[in-house]
């Protein structure tokens, strides 16, 4: 499976959980999954029993359409987290986590990560005084990511958001400079969506 074609909703409806994809309008009665509970799809109301495969096939699918990133650049999260020592399945979650696009959507810069990454690739965004246009790059404790000067007129609107995000504790935004701060790595229960790792763990480990 390469990148995620289907529509938002219908990526959520096939996991039967809100993945968040379309921001404000997933916490909104327009929701997709309060109108059609369903799998999409002719069947999609159809009972079906899962094999221990399907299980775990479908964890790993939920994870990468929360993240919007492909088969290769999942798997190869798998195998970074699998070389460094520690539990492979929080590490994999920390890797993800530590995304620019994902941190600029946790810090209120964008309403999903698919407009954080939008916003990224269009060279927004810079990471301790330097333009970074890489969705996947990583941070560190004690980054520091801002909003490019030549954007801030049309990011106005975004950091006034931004200011009443409800971030988590391993970040920090000033917002007298706009701008946002890696204060540590995320711990397991700092990161709230609903992945079951161990069995994204037991499909690569097949």
């Amino acid at each position: 499976m390469g990148k995620h074609k289907s529509a938002d909703c219908k990526q959520c409806r096939r996991e039967g959980e809100r993945l968040l994809l379309k921001g404000d309008r997933c916490n909104s009665q327009k929701c997709a999954l309060l109108r059609r509970k369903t799998a999409p799809g002719m069947h999609g109301a159809a009972v079906k029993k899962q094999s221990e495969y399907a299980v775990r096939l479908r964890e790993k699918q939920k994870l990468r359409r929360i993240f919007g990133i492909s088969e290769k650049q999942m798997w190869h999260c798998f195998e970074r987290a699998h070389k460094t020592p520690g539990v492979t399945g929080t590490l994999m979650l920390q890797l993800l986590e530590r995304r620019l696009d994902n941190i600029a959507y946790r810090l209120g810069f964008a309403a999903s990560r698919k407009h954080a990454r939008q916003l990224v690739k269009h060279g927004h965004f810079q990471i301790n005084g330097r333009k970074v246009d890489l969705p996947s790059y990583l941070l560190s404790p004690e980054d520091k990511i801002a909003v490019r000067p030549a954007s801030q007129k049309s990011f106005a609107a975004a950091l006034a958001g931004a200011k009443e995000a409800q971030y988590p504790a391993w970040l920090k935004f000033d917002p007298a400079e706009n701008t946002g701060l890696i204060l540590a790595v995320p711990a397991r229960d700092e990161i709230d969506y609903p992945i079951d790792e161990q069995l994204i763990v037991e499909y690569y480990a097949k």
